[in-house]
């Protein structure tokens, strides 16, 4: 659709933002008739052409003239308001600009034109933003997807896509979407987390970092497994801003997300089919070509399909450091979805020589969990340490043991080394790698709320303290 199109259509548009008290018909009424009239002023054809923010100074003027033409009984702060609302309507993304401000916010899920949610903090919350009705709601997602380069119709009723920011976008609509549109968008921060603010968020001790500093650099084979929205693209971005600079690195993601800070990265993004079902560009497809772009590091957004194999024989040849993350429930079952997943290829490889395969390219997993204080915290990092029989073998390195819930619903345990040496100390002193003994031999304890007479244990059953 055409930009002129959108414009036109969002021209009855009304949004209601957060912190609004009961808004009247009246204000309503007069924010569409300005809307309607700056769209007969604006010159369409020429918005592309200029930057922005001088765009954007340039269509306030316009509001502010308008309503001052006529001469509309608003206080200073509703006429601010309108400005912004109109504002947010034609250049950005309407009712959700204030949420995709605010950084304390980092889901926000909108279930059709009358409900969205948000997360916040780790808690959903439900706020009173609401959209006109769901053609307002479809001018957005068709706004978002388009940007990137991708349509979403009844031919075409679901897509991913992501926003200029890099945050995650998913929609689908009828009739998929039984009740009207839904749009899911996982925020990325302006400012990404730092290795030090896991630390701070208590999602990780330091002993357990700095070892995994230490596996990024010895260039071991590293997959992040974790529920959904646990936090494991975060943790793959930080870890790899371990990387040295020199490197040459390689990202491969189904929608690009990852905000690496060296200087020599080549991203690559899949693409879907198109309207005649042809041209898609799938994630093995890019993990076969990397592999003659002479890369240091590849790194796989998530591996969720025939990709895996092409990934597992690139860790076995020569292109070590590589790293990936995977849904999974324990790092257990993360081994197992690597099998599924290699079965997707069709081809018939002996259940043995797989998990061989597998045993040989992974060297570390690490595995984090969501708790329902909404934390998130790396739970266990584990070393493969080869095959006996059939089996993989795993030992955990570190762990996080959790000991209870407060009153305060927060989750409290202890972080510690479980006592057993990785195996990998050699790697680290060939390749001048130096950790404190301290790392393979301490505990830290996320204390609980000291204030409160009583505290629940794992069990649900309240003790006093």
């Amino acid at each position: 659709m055409k930009l002129s199109e959108r414009l036109k259509r969002s021209r009855q548009a009304s949004i209601v933002h957060p912190g609004s008290l009961v808004i009247s018909e009246t204000y309503q009424e007069i924010k569409s008739r300005i809307h309607a009239k700056l769209i007969e002023q604006l010159d369409l054809s020429t918005l592309n052409t200029i930057e922005r923010d001088e765009l954007a100074s340039e269509i306030l003027k316009a509001i502010e003239d308008l309503v001052k033409r006529e001469d509309i009984p608003l206080n200073q702060r509703e006429r601010e308001r309108m400005r912004q609302e109109i504002l947010d309507e034609v250049l950005g993304l309407g009712p959700l600009e204030p949420l995709l401000k605010d950084e304390n916010i980092s889901d926000i899920l909108v279930n059709t034109y009358s409900q969205v949610y948000v997360e916040r903090n780790g808690i959903l919350e439900l706020t009173n933003i609401r959209f006109k009705d769901n053609d307002h709601l479809l001018q957005i997602i068709e706004r978002i997807v388009s940007r990137v380069g991708r349509r979403i119709d009844e031919a075409s009723p679901m897509v991913d896509a992501r926003l200029e920011d890099g945050s995650r976008v998913n929609a689908i609509i009828p009739p998929l979407a039984i009740d009207g549109p839904i749009l899911s968008i996982r925020k990325f921060g302006k400012n990404p987390l730092r290795a030090n603010d896991l630390i701070a968020y208590e999602s990780i001790a330091t002993e357990m970092l700095e070892y995994l500093r230490a596996a990024v650099n010895a260039k071991l084979n590293i997959l992040i497994s974790g529920g959904t929205g646990t936090g494991k693209t975060t943790l793959l971005n930080i870890l790899s801003g371990f990387i040295p600079p020199r490197e040459r690195i390689i990202t491969i993601e189904d929608s690009a997300e990852l905000q690496l800070q060296q200087a020599h990265v080549v991203r690559l993004e899949t693409r879907p089919p198109n309207i005649e079902g042809k041209g898609e560009v799938t994630q093995r497809d890019l993990v076969r070509n990397s592999l003659r772009m002479r890369p240091d590091r590849i790194i796989v957004g998530e591996v969720r399909g025939a990709e895996v194999l092409d990934m597992l024989q690139a860790m076995n040849t020569g292109h070590e450091g590589s790293m990936t993350t995977i849904h999974a429930n324990s790092p257990r079952d993360a081994l197992y979805r690597l099998e599924m997943m290699v079965g997707f290829t069709g081809l018939q490889i002996p259940e043995k020589s797989l998990r061989q395969q597998i045993s040989s390219a992974i060297n570390v997993i690490v595995h984090i969990n969501r708790f329902p204080d909404g934390k998130r915290k790396v739970v266990t990092i584990s070393e493969i340490t080869g095959m006996e029989g059939n089996t993989i073998m795993m030992q955990d390195i570190f762990v996080f043991e959790q000991l209870g819930i407060d009153v305060m619903g927060n989750v409290f345990g202890e972080f510690r080394s479980t006592g057993v040496q990785s195996r990998y100390l050699e790697r680290f002193q060939r390749m001048n790698i130096t950790l404190s003994p301290k790392v393979f031999n301490f505990s830290k304890k996320v204390p609980r709320d000291e204030t409160a007479h009583f505290y629940f244990d794992i069990s649900g059953r309240a003790t006093k303290r």
